[in-house]
């Protein structure tokens, strides 16, 4: 059993104009940024994306929204894009803003098969508005419907031939979640190992949620915002 792709390009083949991707990554640290070069290079375009938030102007998924590739964003939060903020503003992308405990659990429901589930998060808030919100010994919860998606861009540090990923540090984020939550969960990895090489009690996403990896290059590894001082 062999997993391994050439590359990006190969890995997206099937992904086709309307798909929904859920994206890995916080800010742009662990993002999959040959697996979104791919996508701009391929030129799918009315793309639902599931996303902590969407890049930076012209980087991550800031170069999906430069190509007008992206119609709809479910995420938490935008306030490092103004691109983002700009076509939302305009109503040329749909975005729906959910609570980043709210998201992340809608998404772990879906990698789970549970439908949804309550909480007291953004209850009396426009948040809830239009669903449905119960009361539990005292206290009101709102329903939230589990997230699913296409595919799964996900980035991972180590990976086998198999699918098994690790990821390192805080570079893991969204994705492990992520990866159980799609129809098709396509890795890039920094190293590709050799079965065996993993331990097994480190692994972070057992190979059977992913159905396609490929060793990854020519990573920027961007820092959102850099702040200095002079030395004294």
């Amino acid at each position: 059993m062999n997993k391994v792709f050439p590359d990006a390009g190969s890995a997206i083949a099937d992904l086709e104009d309307g798909a929904s991707i859920m994206v890995g990554g916080f800010g742009l640290c662990g993002i999959p940024e040959n697996l979104i070069d791919a996508a701009r290079r391929k030129g799918v375009r009315n793309l639902t994306v599931i996303s902590n938030n969407a890049g930076v102007g012209d980087f991550g998924l800031g170069k999906l929204l430069e190509t007008r590739q992206i119609s709809r964003v479910i995420g938490s939060y935008v306030g490092e894009n103004k691109r983002l903020e700009e076509q939302a503003l305009k109503g040329e992308v749909e975005l729906l803003l959910n609570p980043q405990g709210t998201l992340a659990e809608r998404i772990r429901a879906g990698g789970a098969g549970v439908a949804g589930f309550y909480t007291p998060t953004g209850v009396g808030t426009m948040v809830s508005e239009g669903k449905e919100v119960r009361e539990f010994e005292g206290r009101k919860y709102v329903l939230e419907r589990a997230l699913t998606a296409d595919f799964a861009f996900i980035k991972a540090w180590k990976g086998d031939r198999w699918g098994n990923l690790v990821y390192r540090k805080t570079a893991r984020n969204f994705n492990p979640v992520m990866a159980t939550a799609a129809r098709v969960t396509i890795a890039e990895v920094e190293h590709l190992v050799e079965l065996g090489e993993l331990d097994p009690d480190a692994i972070h996403t057992p190979g059977v949620y992913v159905k396609r990896l490929f060793l990854g290059t020519a990573y920027e590894k961007r820092i959102e915002k850099r702040t200095t001082r002079a030395r004294a």
